[in-house]
């Protein structure tokens, strides 16, 4: 049985892990898991997988919870805690799905026991990915993508070398206003938004892939996932969701590989890796009944998130953190109100325009201007 410790619980990838983990009580059993504050998640999942360890975000929820805890269960709260759970000492595979950088120092100290990291946590690879390959590589730890495209790809990889390979081409679906023009994207509301076409998902990431933000951050993520350079990264835009992504070999040959939308299915085969098992409920896919895939290139006028993040990564240092920084600081304001949809363009092009950059930095530079950048977007002026 492989023991699972679940960061970020009451998530979309959080609650699909734990289905997972719930089809297959005899192949899984989670010990540890965390978290923000929905105290109903928290008690729903004790109750129900009596994990040793569970960690929550502010210390007051911690108190309360305390009391209701069976026995054998303890409650830690904040970065504390979060780090606790990523490095329990019973658990082998370590599942990232927490939203934000927040991720990154837990997924670290994982790292560093040793534990296997099932990665759905982009920020951590977009802002650090330097840090965080190069510490796999020296605790001989394996990073296994959860995000649908790089799954695909890490599954199409299989049984083949990397020195084969002519480019990545990751899929997008185009998010809720892929049909609509830049003139009608001036007036449209967070509910439009987070009406994703595709896949069901938080509202943050619904956002990232309305603006295709979501896809440059996957772009900086295959960089490090896959050691490729940018030039041999291609997105293109794809309405079914049903190719999640290839890959094209100097024969000219390409791998594909293909699927309903069901988040599960690359959770659980990071979970099973390189094992599989079946998932009961899961759609089959009968193309028959599809009938017809379309494929367009993507227009990086249209999608200036995707070239941003194209830009941050090829730069380097300390620029893809203010990427991501200053991108969830902008779509926090849009969905409070604060500002339009493009308006997040705009303070992530202002964020990277005004920024020194810092090459190679470490852990607590990354830290720092990931929070000296969240303070500075904050007094930009719509």
């Amino acid at each position: 049985m492989k023991k699972i410790s679940l960061m970020g619980a009451s998530g979309s990838i959080g609650i699909q892990t734990l289905d997972v983990i719930r089809q297959h009580p005899h192949a899984f059993s989670l010990v540890a898991f965390s978290v923000g504050k929905n105290l109903d998640v928290a008690r729903s999942v004790i109750m129900e997988f009596k994990p040793a360890l569970v960690s929550v975000q502010n210390k007051e929820d911690a108190l309360i919870l305390s009391s209701e805890l069976p026995t054998g269960t303890k409650i830690m709260f904040g970065l504390e805690g979060l780090i606790a759970v990523a490095t329990y000492d019973q658990a082998e595979v370590v599942v990232n799905a927490v939203l934000g950088s927040i991720g990154l120092e837990p997924t670290m100290k994982a790292i560093e026991a040793k534990k296997t990291i099932a990665i759905a946590n982009k920020e951590t690879l977009v802002t650090a990915g330097h840090l965080v390959m190069e510490a796999a590589r020296k605790h001989a730890v394996n990073i296994l993508p959860v995000d649908s495209e790089h799954s695909a790809i890490f599954q199409a990889l299989q049984g083949e070398y990397k020195k084969n390979i002519e480019r990545l081409v990751i899929t997008a679906s185009g998010g809720s206003f892929r049909d609509r023009t830049r003139a009608e994207l001036k007036t449209v509301t967070v509910e439009d938004a987070l009406k994703h076409p595709n896949w069901s998902m938080g509202a943050k990431i619904t956002i990232d892939s309305a603006s295709m933000m979501n896809k440059g951050l996957e772009v900086i993520e295959a960089h490090w996932l896959f050691a490729l350079p940018y030039d041999q990264i291609d997105v293109l835009l794809h309405r079914e969701s049903i190719i999640h992504s290839m890959i094209e070999f100097h024969d000219s040959s390409v791998m594909a590989q293909l699927g309903t939308p069901d988040m599960r299915v690359p959770i659980q085969y990071a979970l099973t890796y390189p094992d599989r098992l079946p998932l009961k409920d899961a759609t089959r896919l009968r193309l028959e009944d599809i009938g017809k895939l379309h494929f367009q290139s993507m227009d990086f006028d249209r999608f200036r998130c995707l070239g941003f993040a194209y830009e941050a990564g090829r730069i380097g240092g300390t620029m893809p953190t203010v990427l991501n920084a200053a991108n969830e600081s902008a779509v926090a304001a849009f969905l409070q109100g604060k500002i339009s949809f493009l308006e997040i363009e705009d303070m992530i092009e202002r964020a990277m325009h005004e920024h020194q950059l810092i090459q190679n930095p470490d852990l607590s530079t990354i830290l720092e201007v990931d929070k000296e950048t969240r303070h500075r977007v904050l007094s930009f002026k719509p």
